[in-house]
């Protein structure tokens, strides 16, 4: 036999090549398969390759999550009027938030999940004090190395002269514009001690601010001067302007003391609307977060006005018309003033 009778036939080199080159191909197509299976199932399953922490939907990332912020202090506030006030002093230096959103009632408020995460990650809590917050001590407990403070030390309370709360001191004391200087005092001073490496910009926020409230406490003064004195009535829902009647020589009637789970009795109503009777009140108002068909039915009883609404333990939305402490103030000055001329 010669060496060209030991070849393979021309069909049988064909198979023995091709046999290798199948098998070849099916391994690549097999790889192929596997390795875009493993494409398409991780995309379906992504949370394997996060490195981040979740995030809560509907939630703004707080100190402890967001890097950005951590090399400021953080201010936690009871509700969104202290919030502001304590915004204005602290400019860009800190950051402040409020535990409740506008519109929130405070008085019986019931602290979230997320109100004690909050309260974990921040430096300083505010609160206002005067039996206003009284849900305010079991949320505290959850935080005692938190530093707070009380932003009414320093007011001369106005006790409540009836109902379950005689005797009590007036929580509402921020209404005043003139116990706002203390609470921006107070404020100041907190900040100072807790990030003194800003104390020349807290100081310069605080005298800023100071006098813009000056500037509506002397329009406040004018315009109630020129109402004649037997008609500087405040009549309200809540007995909220204590203070505001104490240092601007007003007259105050409510229906209620304080915000409370059941409000406005018959005998309540009854005597507010024996009071507009008897002094021809021309106007009477209600607080914002709070139901006013009490005060309607005084309006309709007397023929007084119902001349708007106050806004007292909440800022109105950031469209609204009372979206900062001053302009909750110079909105109630302007609804107060406008019902008792007309």
């Amino acid at each position: 036999m010669t060496l060209l009778d030991r070849l393979p036939s021309l069909p049988e080199v064909h198979r023995s090549i091709a046999i290798p080159v199948e098998i070849t191909l099916k391994r690549d197509r097999i790889a192929l398969f596997g390795l875009l299976m493993g494409v398409w199932l991780g995309g379906c399953n992504p949370q394997t390759t996060s490195t981040q922490p979740p995030q809560h939907e509907g939630s703004s990332p707080t100190a402890a999550t967001d890097p950005a912020r951590k090399d400021k202090k953080v201010i936690l506030t009871t509700f969104t009027v202290l919030a502001d006030m304590a915004q204005n002093v602290a400019g860009d230096k800190a950051i402040v938030e409020s535990i409740t959103k506008p519109g929130t009632e405070i008085h019986g408020y019931e602290p979230t999940p997320s109100d004690f995460q909050r309260g974990q990650g921040a430096d300083l809590i505010l609160d206002n004090g005067l039996n206003l917050e009284r849900w305010a001590e079991r949320f505290y407990n959850n935080f005692p190395k938190v530093t707070r403070l009380t932003l009414s030390e320093g007011v001369q309370p106005v006790n409540i002269a009836e109902d379950a709360y005689q005797g009590k001191p007036n929580p509402h004391a921020w209404m005043s514009p003139q116990n706002a200087l203390i609470y921006v005092e107070n404020i100041r001073k907190a900040l100072r001690n807790l990030d003194p490496v800003n104390a020349t910009a807290y100081d310069a926020n605080a005298k800023s601010y100071s006098e813009q409230i000056r500037a509506i406490d002397t329009k406040l003064k004018q315009a109630i001067s020129a109402i004649p004195a037997d008609k500087r009535y405040m009549v309200s829902c809540e007995g909220a302007f204590s203070y505001i009647a104490r240092d601007y020589g007003l007259k105050e009637v409510y229906i209620w003391s304080v915000n409370a789970e059941q409000q406005a009795t018959p005998k309540q109503v009854e005597r507010v609307i024996n009071t507009v009777k008897a002094n021809q009140i021309p106007a009477v108002f209600c607080e914002s977060t709070v139901n006013n068909e009490a005060q309607l039915q005084v309006a309709k009883e007397t023929g007084a006005k119902f001349a708007g609404v106050f806004y007292v333990d909440s800022l109105s939305p950031p469209d609204g018309p009372a979206s900062t402490y001053l302009k909750l103030l110079e909105y109630n000055v302007n609804t107060l003033i406008k019902g008792l001329q007309n």
